[in-house]
Order: structure tokens, then C-alpha cells, then sequence
């Protein structure tokens, strides 16, 4: 049988180590402890209140253990029982009462939060209110108020609330931007669930599905870029602004007739495929082909000619499991009209 100091020695090495592991996993840009909005910090001054609880009990009881382990251990010759304190009335009280405070302070502090971040604010004419459908594999945006439908980058004012209604178009996947606000799940009973996050600072943030949804669930990303009221004043009229086709002939005839009749471009094309309209400008190609013109020049990035060349010749190489057709094999399109919509589309970006 192995001695227990024997076992510890083995062992203090394997836990001082996991947590060296496990933070190799985290990724700097997907962490609650960096909250960029007033929905996050709240949540994050939840956290610290919870680890604060628990550590000042862990503390506490480690110290009375530590005490009583010492003070009261049997000595060499003590062969009398010690005095028993089963049934002490004041000590039961006492460590009874204790938890529950602590629970009551993080239950308060907990509805509290609960409360106030699930507030309805689809009508307030001040909120900005965006419609959120989840889709295999891509998030699809809709602007009610200004009437314009985008996909995978969310742009929003700074300063101001949005509103979220969130749904599904076909399995469970749940909405989650860390730096702003918690995880709400669309749920495919048809419920419409209610949200709202705000931005206080400009800047591009990342969010994630957070419900396992299929094989390329983990691809299942998009961006929130806050911009100043003017700029998103600018990309609105953008958006609604008549769709710019391709100047050639040849390459407009094919990209209508095999893009247009899923995807949009300005006032043109079809709903069910990702809106299309400022590709060129935005942060990545399906999400998780990154853009060289995104903020930042990210790691692992390319021009964003080259993401949509590569997602063009086999979608489902890049994200297995989505629903687009694939463009050699079933809309027949050759490497030169891929090459040429590809050019098309990175040229394709909005001024804002």
C-alpha cells in the first residue's frame, strides 16, 4: 500500500500543473474578465462577489480545521475520550445560520442581477433593435427600425442599448459576446427570447455559439464592431444603398443567377443565405477565415480575396456541415468565375 506522503508527492506536481493547462485553452478575446459593457461588468462584479464568498469559507473552515487538528490532537499517552459536542444547540445555530446568510447575500445580489439584465427593451425609441436568427453555421442580423439585414458582424452604436430578439432557424444554438454580455440561448420551440447589450468604447468583439449545434459548432463565431453614432448613421445608409454589381457582364449574369437567388447584395437577391452586402469590409469569410483588413490584422489572417477563394472552392472543407451548395460541383462554376466573384466580392466594402 502506498504511504500518503507518497501519494501527495505525486500529486501536488499533476494539480500545480492543471492550471497551467487549462489556461492554455482560454482565449484572451472570448474572457468574462475583461467586461467592455454595462452587462458584463455587472456579471463580472457577480463572479468576484461568489469567489469572494467562497473563498473567505474555504479560508475560514481550513483555518478552524487547522486549528482544531493541531490544539486538540492526541498525545502520546491520552487514552481518554475527548469531549463530545454532538447536540450542542449554540454551535448548530451557529453553523447553520452562517451558510445561510452567505447564500441569501449571493441569492439577493443574483436575482437582483438576473432582474435587471433581462430587461425588455424592444420597446424603447431609444434602444437600437436588432433581430437575431441563428442558422447552421452563421448568425443573420435584421435592423427592423432601418430596414436593412446583415450577417456575421453585428455593428452597433456605442452608448446605447440593444435590443435583442433572439430565435433560431433550425437547431438550439445560443448567442454569447463575453465582453458584453452573457450567453441567451435561441430555442427551437419557437420562443423569442429577449436580450440587451451595450458597447461603452469602439472596438470589435468577439462572440461565439455557445450550445453545441453540430460539426462545425466551434466555427460557429461572429463579430460586434461598435462604432461611433456617426459611423453607424454612415453604414445604415450605406447598406440601403442600391446594389453595385459586377462591371463585367459575364461575371454580373453568373453571379446573379448562381449567387443572388440565396444571398444579397443591396437591394438585390434572395433572404436565406447570408447578406453578402460589404463582405470586403468585413472582419472574416464565414466567420472564421480571418481578413487581413479586419481590425487589427489578426493572427493566421489573409486578404480577404484569398479567405473567399478558398470558401468558394469547398465550403464544406472550411466549415463541414453547412448548408451552402457546393460551387464547383452543384452551381458548376469554373476556378476563373470563382476567382472572378471572389475579386468582386473583396472589392465589395462600405465606407463608414
Amino acid at each position: 500500500m502506498m504511504k500518503p506522503w507518497k501519494a501527495g508527492k505525486r500529486l501536488v506536481p499533476l494539480f500545480a500543473g492543471l492550471p497551467l493547462l487549462l489556461s492554455a485553452c482560454g482565449r484572451e478575446d472570448l474572457s468574462v474578465l475583461r467586461p467592455q459593457g454595462t452587462v458584463a461588468e455587472g456579471q463580472l462584479g457577480l463572479i468576484k462577489l461568489s469567489v469572494t464568498i467562497m473563498v473567505a469559507v474555504m479560508v475560514i473552515v481550513f483555518a478552524i480545521a487547522a486549528y482544531v487538528w493541531i490544539k486538540y490532537r492526541r498525545r502520546p499517552g491520552q487514552n481518554e475520550v475527548p469531549k463530545q459536542v454532538e447536540g450542542n444547540f449554540k454551535l448548530e445555530i451557529i453553523w447553520t445560520a452562517i451558510p445561510l446568510v452567505l447564500v441569501l447575500i449571493l441569492a439577493v445580489a443574483t436575482v437582483q442581477k438576473v432582474f435587471a439584465y433581462g430587461e425588455d427593451y424592444s420597446k424603447d425609441k431609444d434602444a437600437v433593435k436588432v433581430k437575431v436568427t441563428s442558422h447552421l453555421f452563421w448568425w443573420e442580423f435584421n435592423y427592423p427600425d432601418y430596414g436593412i439585414t446583415t450577417a456575421q458582424d453585428l455593428i452597433i452604436p456605442t452608448g446605447k442599448k440593444i435590443a435583442l430578439e433572439l430565435k433560431t432557424a433550425d437547431v438550439l444554438h445560443s448567442f454569447w459576446v463575453p465582453s458584453l454580455a452573457g450567453k441567451t440561448d435561441t430555442n427551437t420551440d419557437g420562443t423569442v427570447n429577449k436580450a440587451w447589450l451595450e458597447a461603452d468604447k469602439e472596438g470589435v468583439y468577439l462572440g461565439k455559439c455557445a450550445e453545441l449545434c453540430g460539426p462545425s459548432h466551434a466555427f460557429m463565431e461572429f463579430k460586434v464592431k461598435a462604432v461611433s453614432d456617426d459611423s453607424f448613421k454612415k453604414w445604415v445608409d450605406a447598406m440601403k444603398a442600391p446594389a453595385v454589381l459586377p462591371e463585367d457582364p459575364a461575371v454580373a449574369e453568373v453571379f446573379k443567377k448562381q449567387c443572388l437567388t440565396c444571398h444579397a447584395v443591396g437591394d438585390q437577391g434572395g433572404p436565406s443565405g447570408p447578406n453578402l452586402t460589404g463582405i470586403g469590409g468585413r472582419e472574416s469569410v464565414a466567420s472564421i477565415l480571418l481578413n487581413e483588413e479586419g481590425s487589427g490584422k489578426p493572427a493566421n489572417s489573409k486578404p480577404v480575396k484569398d479567405n473567399l477563394v478558398e470558401w468558394l472552392q469547398d465550403p464544406q472543407k472550411v466549415k463541414p456541415g453547412n448548408k451552402m451548395p457546393q460551387p464547383k460541383e452543384d452551381l458548376g462554376l469554373s476556378d476563373e468565375e470563382i476567382d472572378a466573384i471572389a475579386q468582386y466580392l473583396a472589392d465589395y466594402k462600405l465606407s463608414y
